[in-house]
């Protein structure tokens, strides 16, 4: 298992083009935020969007269409129960994340098929959250797609049926084959397992230990798939990036918010593009 540094930054993230425009960034759609969990999505659309996607598009329950608006303007909204709405997003966007704050009722089964029919080989999805409890209750089949699932050690005993105490890294892998797709199994330090290898994630601080933590990864995940070309880098980059901000941050601080990492995201990244 490989372990993951700063050079994983300098890899990833480019020096922008001066002839470009939002096309080039890439489409980022986010789905999910019912009634009661609208907090998750709006953390996962505001870190795909301050980490450079050039268009984003949510798609989430009506009550959260005020508060996503007031806070991030350059994010497009739309109602995820509306059938044809969701569809006609879902298929234009190059990365998909589905399950920050999506619940798990019959509605969010509903919206989660319904993505699940929509995205094609060529997409990335990004399934985080309930999505992944959905998915491991209702053994649901995975879709056709560049998979990247966000489960931390819960989510992933039951999505994998390894137990916490279990999850070794030859059994994990077992696992991510018989998925397919990418694994970031988050921790204390996080392990990645990918097709082309394992990485381990030393960076981060206990004081990320705080709700909203794994919306903002997702998000970033979001955004660096959309950009970048090596959908393998992209994840491992947003990864280091979400830890290596809030080591710098928990210098100061006793406890780092997701909101604190996403708003460092774009000094960040302009200091570690190449």
């Amino acid at each position: 298992m490989e372990t993951l540094t700063n050079e994983i930054l300098s890899q990833t993230i480019r020096i922008r083009p001066e002839e470009s425009h939002k096309g080039t960034y890439g489409r980022v759609c986010l789905v999910g935020g019912n009634d009661h969990f609208g907090g998750a999505i709006l953390m996962a659309t505001e870190a795909s969007v301050y980490s450079g996607a050039g268009l984003n598009t949510t798609l989430t329950d009506s009550s959260n269409f005020v508060s996503l608006h007031a806070r991030m303007p350059e994010a497009m909204v739309a109602d995820f129960t509306n059938h044809a709405e969701l569809t006609d997003l879902v298929s234009s966007a190059n990365t998909v994340v589905v399950g920050p704050g999506l619940g798990t009722t019959s509605q969010s089964l509903s919206v989660l098929q319904t993505v699940f029919d929509t995205v094609t080989p060529t997409q990335t999805l990004i399934i985080d959250g309930s999505a992944i409890t959905l998915v491991s209750e209702k053994s649901l089949k995975l879709p056709q797609a560049n998979l990247v699932f966000t489960p931390h050690q819960m989510e992933w005993q039951r999505l994998s049926g390894i137990k916490i105490a279990d999850q070794t890294d030859a059994a994990n892998e077992t696992v991510r084959q018989q998925l397919g797709g990418t694994v970031v199994l988050k921790s204390h330090q996080t392990k990645i397992y990918t097709p082309t290898g394992s990485y381990l994630n030393t960076a981060g601080t206990p004081a990320q230990a705080t709700g909203g933590m794994g919306d903002t990864l997702a998000g970033m995940i979001g955004g660096f798939t959309a950009q970048f070309e090596n959908q393998t880098n992209a994840v491992l980059a947003a990864v280091y990036a979400h830890s290596a901000i809030a080591d710098e941050l928990a210098k100061t601080q006793y406890v780092v918010l997701p909101t604190q990492i996403i708003h460092e995201l774009p000094r960040f990244m302009h200091d570690h593009q190449h």
